[in-house]
């Protein structure tokens, strides 16, 4: 091994931020040959790796010595740290593998080792779960909610095992058809929520795995779970339908158990099991949970508790698919709201207002008497009087209610609901309650945060918190359309509009890799992608912009993140899909006589031809198969599909394109696809620019956009140069515009412009969400024009700053923690001189690009930008320096022009 290992105060550079399969220490997966990554952390400017050696052990004592009996990759040359294969002996189910990372940086010197992390497999073989049953009770399945809705109780399975030797580690692992809550020794072991999650269940269901040994005792050990209907049963969409996979849930789990002496155990679920119901009295998704503190069997899933009046279990599912590890986030409880206000609008009936709307859950804290009845119904806004609105939840009663055991303070958290709101009423206290007493509890998928935004205007930071807020509302197992009514789908085309902006916000790499295998479940035989995944209630064909999901999300997750694993998976369903639009279309590239398309969705009095948003995204989405194809080396595709995308190209000019630049329907949305999907020469592209800062002239400076346009209207003014006009709509705050929604109240996104307004008050209920994330990905602009921060190339290896200064505004900050590392763009202005910092991450080089009139008037860190440490280049286009740095923090100055 060459290079020196120096004293830790004199290392430079480390590797940090160790994750596997795109996760932090994941457990349990099925993959054999895991994703290994990290980022180069280094104080030096213009740092790079230029080797790595990883070591994987079974114990982290070898790893001390610096050993690895699983793998030692030896000193690797590379600059890679993304996606390195293990490539060590063969991975066995339940091992725990531990592993570091040492690299050498451009001088070849060696940084100190990384800390140490892990990983542990699941269940690997084919034949693994083969001793285990699906289990559950379906004897007590009695309707106990309003007339109508069948909502049926949550019920108790357990049985006993004896561990007979000491234990040197168990690990459970779990899965459903339904939500369960898995119990051992008399503790909850899955702090998450909706184990095992959404899939479609006929193909595919989950495991997660958890680490008990901490709760097995010597002896006698009780095991159980609490099943509850979750998706596989319960109230799916807007049907007002339920058992879309089966009409009862069950249960299935398997226990290994390694003891100290050497030998292995495993106890399984099976007929041996007995089931009752207990205090969940109903549990749905849409509906609620109701939950009778009398009823509770104190110590149930305990050695010590008497089960002889419990039944049998039913055995049994009817349902062969495959299970697999849970390749994503789990649910978790991530914050914590009390009450800003609390009224009284009516006597008794308490109205607290949590200052956010949000996806979650309450927590009761209450000293009741035995039979005293709470109820607690949740709403995202007021009616005028002060009560809650719910006209907008349509069928989802989205009401819990609490029957108190009485005798002393009680404390309740429903596990198997969920609901969207910012307001609670609750009825039914002896007293008013105080911010203690009721709490809100807000869930979200885990997935670390990743953005920052922050800037002297209140109304645009409150625009990005409303932003991360709706996302994180709606980051719950799938992307979903909203979190409160009877829906919350994984709409695909909500995700495809939004899926860039969310991975600005948060790190969604292991959140898409879940969604995306439900998307390819979901595609048809003939190629088409559905309107939703996991596919239920709503149909199989997306149509243009939906259905285009299953190509625009897999492509931008690898920009992002730079898989190409993951992109070569979803491949062949790209291909499919692309051929399926090809095969419907005429032979000169006409859409079909007939096909589905939802348009410009919720677009304001300007309707755009659907025959154009057709052939935009057909042309879209045949590009992005193209560059998918070049990344993975299959150059005979990408030539096909760019000969493809050129014929499309040509065919919309053809179709849609006047002489003077007008898209046909002369709309805002019209202009920017044709803009922003590349379809226009620059001649025409100039004019079709022109035409949309006219219509937007013609409307006083507002938008017109519905989801499809305004995902792209602001990207396109700013790749037109018209920055001008996207920061006027920005900065709006009448109607339409997303300071209106703040300047009336909104903590989150609106499903739609006109969601309420003082003249007419809230729009139909029919469809009327107040946390939709769609209009949000306006965040996208922000970073990428207000920041500046851009890729310039996959997975940010190259970055591009360039921002854009709002004369409106003093000082922006903008921070993403990038695949690489942390990226910063952070500018401020005093008279004429502007500052702006840059941080670019270890490994990767930026092009900063300033509005200077020379390369003399601009300083860094106080000196000439000639002698400076880390500029590698620089150079004059136009009124325009661009200054080619390596990593590090930069400090440029200059005078504004």
């Amino acid at each position: 091994m060459s290079g020196s290992v120096r004293n830790a105060s004199n290392v430079p550079s480390l590797p940090v931020h160790l994750r596997c399969e795109a996760r932090v220490n994941p457990a349990g997966l099925d993959e054999c040959r895991p994703l290994l990554s990290w980022e180069m952390q280094s104080a030096r400017r213009t740092q790079r790796q230029t080797a790595f050696r990883i070591l994987v052990s079974t114990s982290p004592a070898l790893l001390d010595k610096d050993s690895g009996d699983l793998w030692d990759s030896g000193r690797f040359s590379s600059d890679e740290t993304l996606g390195i294969e293990y490539a060590g002996g063969a991975l066995r189910s339940h091992q725990r593998c531990y592993w570091k990372v040492r690299l050498w940086d451009q001088d070849g010197e060696a940084s100190n080792w990384s800390a140490i992390a892990e990983w542990s497999m699941g269940l690997l073989e084919s034949d693994a779960w083969k001793d285990s049953s699906w289990i559950g009770f379906d004897s007590p399945r009695i309707s106990t909610d309003a007339p109508g809705d069948q909502v049926f109780p949550a019920v108790h399975l357990r049985n006993d095992f004896a561990a007979v030797k000491p234990v040197k580690r168990a690990v459970l692992y779990a899965t459903a058809f339904g939500w369960y809550d898995a119990h051992l020794n008399g503790r909850r072991v899955n702090e998450t929520f909706f184990d095992p999650g959404w899939t479609d269940y006929a193909k595919r269901v989950y495991y997660r795995a958890f680490d008990v040994t901490g709760l097995l005792q010597p002896g006698k050990n009780v095991w159980g779970a609490v099943l509850a209907d979750g998706w596989f049963c319960g109230y799916i969409g807007y049907e007002a339908k339920r058992d879309h996979y089966g009409a009862t849930p069950r249960f299935r789990a398997q226990l290994h158990i390694e003891y100290a002496d050497g030998s292995e155990e495993d106890v399984v679920t099976g007929p041996q099991w007995k089931a009752a119901a207990g205090p969940v009295l109903a549990a749905d998704i849409l509906k609620g949970e109701s939950y009778d503190a009398r009823l509770e069997m104190p110590g149930w899933d305990t050695a010590t508790f008497d089960d002889r009046r419990w039944s049998p279990v039913d055995v049994g599912a009817g349902l062969s698919p495959l299970i697999q590890a849970h390749p994503g986030p789990a649910v978790l409880a991530v914050q914590e709201l009390k009450a800003q206000a609390i009224t009284e609008p009516k006597p008794g009936v308490y109205v607290l207002d949590f200052g956010q709307n949000f996806a979650g859950v309450p927590r009761l804290k209450v000293r009741g008497e035995p039979a005293q009845r709470i109820t607690l119904r949740h709403a995202e806004r007021l009616n005028p009087d002060g009560t809650i609105y719910t006209l907008n939840l349509r069928s989802a009663t989205a009401t819990d209610r609490y029957i108190c055991r009485g005798g002393g303070v009680e404390t309740w958290i429903p596990r198997f609901t969920h609901h969207g709101f910012q307001y609670l009423e609750v009825t039914g206290l002896k007293q008013k309650p105080g911010p203690n007493d009721v709490v809100g509890i807000v869930l979200s998928s885990d997935t670390p945060a990743a953005g920052e935004f922050d800037c002297d205007d209140p109304m645009l930071n409150q625009l990005c918190s409303n932003i991360r807020w709706t996302q994180r509302a709606n980051f719950i197992e799938i992307p979903t359309d909203c979190p409160q009514r009877d829906e919350r789908l994984g709409w695909t085309g909500d995700a495809q509009i939004y899926v860039r902006t969310a991975s600005l916000n948060a790190d969604v790499q292991a959140f898409f890799d879940k969604w995306l295998a439900d998307l390819d479940d979901a595609q048809r035989e003939d190629g088409q992608f559905p309107m939703v995944a996991p596919l239920r209630v709503a149909a199989n064909d997306g149509g243009p912009a939906w259905a285009d999901a299953g190509v625009i999300c897999p492509w931008t997750i690898y920009e992002v993140y730079g898989d190409r694993r993951q992109l070569a998976r979803h491949y062949p369903a790209m291909c499919r899909f692309i051929e399926f639009c090809r095969d419907r279309c005429s032979p000169e590239l006409k859409p079909p006589e007939k096909y589905h398309c939802f348009g410009d969705w919720l677009s304001i009095g300007a309707e755009t031809p659907h025959d154009v948003i057709f052939m935009a995204y057909f042309a879209y989405s045949t590009r992005l198969a193209a560059r998918a194809a070049e990344a993975l080396g299959k150059a005979g595709d990408a030539a096909k599909w760019n000969a493809l995308f050129d014929r499309i190209k040509a065919a919309f000019n053809r179709d849609f394109v006047g002489p003077d630049g007008r898209i046909k329907g002369d709309t805002q949305t019209g202009c920017v696809l044709a803009i922003a999907f590349d379809l226009l020469d620059p001649v025409k592209a100039k004019l079709a620019a022109d035409h949309l800062v006219e219509n937007i002239n013609a409307r006083n400076g507002h938008l017109s956009t519905g989801f499809i346009g305004t995902k792209d209207l602001m990207l396109a003014l700013a790749k037109s140069g018209r920055n001008d006009v996207a920061l006027r709509l920005i900065h709006n705050d009448t109607f339409p515009s997303w300071g209106f929604s703040i300047k009336h109240g909104a903590t989150s996104i609106w499903e739609r412009w006109d969601g309420w307004t003082p003249e007419k008050g809230f729009q139909s209920p029919s469809m009327n969400s107040f946390s939709h994330y769609s209009f949000g990905a306006v965040y996208q602009w922000m970073v990428e024009n207000l920041g500046g921060i851009r890729s310039g190339g996959p997975a940010y290896r190259h970055v591009i700053i360039a921002p854009t200064l709002d004369e409106r505004l003093q000082r922006v900050r903008v921070g993403y923690r990038s695949v690489r590392g942390q990226i910063e763009s952070s500018w401020e202005r005093a008279a004429n001189e502007v500052k702006l910092r840059v941080v670019i991450p270890a490994n990767a080089t930026a092009t900063v690009v300033l509005p200077a009139d020379s390369l003399e008037s601009v300083t860094e860190s106080g000196g000439a930008l000639s002698k400076a440490p880390g500029v590698l280049d620089t150079r004059m286009d136009g009124n325009l320096v661009r200054v080619e740095i390596g990593s590090g923090d930069y400090r440029f100055a200059w005078k504004l022009i």
